[in-house]
């Protein structure tokens, strides 16, 4: 009797999600604090309700575009250095095509094979794409978890305008409550944010979530105090 077969299903493995998931985070967060903090410092400044909204959108506008321009800027160099190691490996194949099969060779020994099984490994390897298998074990870049800067982009842009908005719909509040409300809907918002980055990439939540807060209400603190100095000598 055949043993049952087993059913192949994909796994789910977050390093795939480093990518986009660095950026969204990052960008929410960002949006949230940043946001926060200008509206909280304006406020404690005692200014208007029209200046405060007008430093809302003016904030998540330039915020926006700024984090999907430094995404996009610092993803794209990263993935030029990819790309750049790709093509010197590329060169060195055409080049050394035997020794380059040596030193694949040498790298999975390292990792703990036979050398009888680690040539053999290789020269099946080098048989079929040989580049992917040099990109992969060689340099340890693989196409899923190669930088994508148009991701990163908007991925950014997005989690910021969405975390800023939060904030600032906030300040839409009676003069009373503002500044209160600002800082309440805030921190809610950074513990939801905390959590939900820890869980999607894999990590305990409770020290994610905890930093995250931590450090919206310092700058918040700082920057009010700012803002109530600024107020008083202006």
């Amino acid at each position: 009797m055949s043993p049952p077969s087993r059913r192949a299903h994909p796994e789910q493995h977050y390093v795939t999600r480093v990518g986009w998931l660095r950026a969204a985070v990052l960008g929410s967060n960002d949006g949230i604090v940043s946001v926060a903090s200008l509206l909280v410092g304006v406020a404690a400044a005692g200014q208007s309700r029209s200046v405060i909204l007008t430093t809302a959108v003016a904030g998540l506008v330039a915020g926006a575009l700024s984090m999907a321009a430094g995404e996009y800027v610092s993803v794209s160099s990263q993935r030029d250095s990819e790309r750049a190691d790709i093509e010197r490996e590329r060169r060195e194949l055409a080049a050394d095509p035997v020794g380059e099969e040596e030193e694949l060779a040498g790298i999975y020994a390292a990792r703990g094979l036979s050398p009888e099984l680690a040539h053999r490994v290789a020269a099946e390897l080098s048989a079929g794409d040989v580049l992917t298998a040099h990109a992969r074990d060689e340099l340890g870049l693989e196409e899923e978890r190669m930088a994508q800067p148009w991701q990163a982009a908007g991925a950014s842009a997005l989690s910021f305008a969405l975390g800023a908005a939060l904030p600032s719909l906030a300040a839409l509040a009676p003069s009373s409550v503002r500044i209160g409300l600002i800082i309440a809907v805030t921190l809610i918002a950074l513990s939801i944010t905390g959590y939900m980055g820890a869980r999607i990439g894999g990590s305990p939540p409770g020290r994610a979530t905890l930093r995250v807060v931590l450090w919206g209400a310092v700058a918040m603190g700082l920057t009010a105090g700012i803002g109530a100095l600024v107020g008083t000598a202006v």
